[in-house]
């Protein structure tokens, strides 16, 4: 479980083809307290610690994995937002973030406003119903807040706004007009559509 609130950003070092894909990410993380096993968002991936060396970690990202995050995620060089799963007694100063990926959206624009910068994205229709204006979306690992959604025909359009801290915090600040992201909605508009169907069955 985690919170959307990054504490560090990786850069993956170099990407291996085995069985599965291994990713070996540069971290400033103390890994001496990370154990093996343990769990790492990854850009809203959580995923599994299999070794670890000063200053960094590698997981194994399954062909599933990969086909279903951002495009270009998994090559050397990339940036990822990181998250350590949360503790028992720790600020959830996010939202409820399970590390698990809805699908991906896509940026339509990137505009500056004062000294934040407003983005807009695509998303699928099939994850419309979990979007609410003033609720929570994780994109990239980041907890965000939806500043208003726009359903159109065939897509939904939802905007972000992106504070300085944020910016330079995290990858969000990097984004570009174009750009695919990974999306997880929020837990618990999941658990409301669920039950909402059947309500009404």
């Amino acid at each position: 479980m985690f919170t959307g609130i990054v504490t560090d950003i990786g850069t993956i070092a170099r990407v291996e083809s085995r069985g599965d894909t291994r990713v070996v990410i540069d971290t400033a993380y103390d890994t001496a307290t990370v154990d093996l096993g343990a769990s790492i968002a990854c850009s809203g991936v959580c995923l599994t610690v299999v070794d670890k060396g000063p200053g960094w970690f590698a997981v194994d990202v399954s062909g599933e994995t990969i086909s279903r995050t951002a495009t270009d995620q998994w090559i050397a060089g990339r940036p990822l937002n990181l998250e350590r799963a949360m503790k028992l007694g720790d600020e959830l100063g996010g939202h409820i973030v399970t590390g698990h990926v809805d699908g991906v959206a896509t940026s339509m624009s990137v505009d500056t406003v004062g000294d934040s910068i407003r983005i807009v994205f695509a998303i699928a229709p099939a994850l419309a119903p979990f979007l609410a204006t003033k609720g929570s979306i994780t994109v990239d690992g980041v907890s965000l807040t939806v500043n208003e959604v726009d359903d159109r025909d065939d897509t939904t359009h939802f905007a972000v706004n992106v504070i300085p801290h944020t910016q330079v915090a995290t990858t969000i600040g990097a984004i570009r007009q174009g750009q695919s992201v990974n999306i997880e909605i929020d837990v618990l508009a999941r658990y409301l559509q669920r039950m909402e169907y059947y309500r009404g069955r």
